[in-house]
């Protein structure tokens, strides 16, 4: 197994390569440049001024040499300083990733906890008026647009009701808080982030889950379990759950990459300071630092999530084999 894993790792290093490169070209050849906001619309920046802003970024050598510049840093794990201000790329983003990846997998354990019982007993009561009903909840939940979720729960629940905050992660009196009261407080700013973030995941994993359990449920050995006479209750939980589950490792270790690029939106909404909202932030300021520092955690996270899945796959099915 573990020959297995350190193939597959080297194997990941050429393919994050070329993701990088074609990454770093289509930052570059996107239209504005990190000078244009502070020089475009100042008419006392003459030509000269912008042109030394262009050379103390290095956007004025040829983009090829910017990236080898870039690549000999990352070699270093220097991801360079932000242009907007001038801060190590890396220490914003150690600031910004534990909130999202927190949001993220509280959501994912929300929608498990939720998803695997609607599917479950969905496919067991299949093409009842339960199961139909599930179906129709849950692809409701699907076509709901994540903002328009968002501003709903922050209407009723925040602003009428007042019953949990709606911006930010703390409370202004935060730091007179005790140890239980800050945690208190901050779980109650990421309660409608993690409702909102689970509530269009539900539909794709009850879905797996039920379509997998359906499957499950007619093969020979689940006939063969109560035909000895077994209880349902034991032919589900022990014999069929186990096997319907396999593919839903899969679908998590490909869900990884979500934990950042899917909280643009409700970070932004909510004023959440995450992985997601520095990212929109850096884009419209053209901050190539910041930007490439973003998507080189995201490709990683999904090469480790692919791998994570393959491994997690092998490990839970006897019938595959480490080769």
């Amino acid at each position: 197994m573990i020959k297995y894993i350190f193939r597959r790792i080297i194997g990941l290093i050429p393919l994050l390569l070329g993701i990088t490169i074609i990454t770093f070209a289509v930052i570059h050849l996107a239209p504005g440049k990190p000078t244009d906001m502070e020089t475009q619309f100042n008419p006392k920046v003459s030509l000269e001024a912008r042109q030394r802003m262009m050379t103390l970024y290095g956007l004025d050598k040829p983009i090829h040499v910017q990236y080898t510049d870039w690549l000999k840093r990352l070699l270093r794990f220097d991801f360079g300083v932000s242009f907007v201000d001038s801060r190590p790329v890396i220490k914003k983003i150690g600031e910004r990733i534990p909130v999202t990846l927190g949001i993220n997998l509280a959501s994912m354990i929300l929608i498990l906890l939720i998803a695997i019982p609607i599917g479950v007993s969905s496919a067991v009561k299949e093409k009842s008026f339960y199961d139909r009903s599930m179906t129709v909840f849950v692809f409701i939940g699907f076509a709901i647009p994540t903002f328009w979720l968002s501003l709903m729960l922050m209407d009723l629940v925040g602003v009428r009701w007042g019953l949990l905050p709606v911006s930010g992660i703390k409370s202004l009196e935060f730091d007179k808080f005790n140890f239980v009261e800050k945690v208190i407080d901050i779980a109650r700013h990421l309660i409608l982030p993690v409702i909102v973030s689970a509530f269009g995941g539900l539909a794709g994993i009850s879905r797996y889950m039920r379509s997998n359990m359906v499957h499950v449920l007619k093969q020979d050995y689940i006939r063969t379990a109560r035909a000895k006479g077994l209880k349902e209750k034991d032919v589900i939980y022990k014999h069929a759950l186990k096997n319907a589950l396999l593919p839903v490792v899969t679908i998590l270790g490909l869900s990884v990459p979500g934990l950042i690029g899917g909280s643009v939106i409700f970070e932004s909404i909510f004023s959440i300071p995450g992985m997601g909202r520095l990212f929109y932030e850096s884009v419209m300021a053209r901050d190539y630092p910041v930007i490439m520092g973003v998507l080189v955690i995201g490709a990683a996270l999904t090469l480790l999530g692919n791998l994570l899945a393959d491994v997690s796959y092998a490990a839970v099915d006897p019938r595959i084999k480490y080769e």
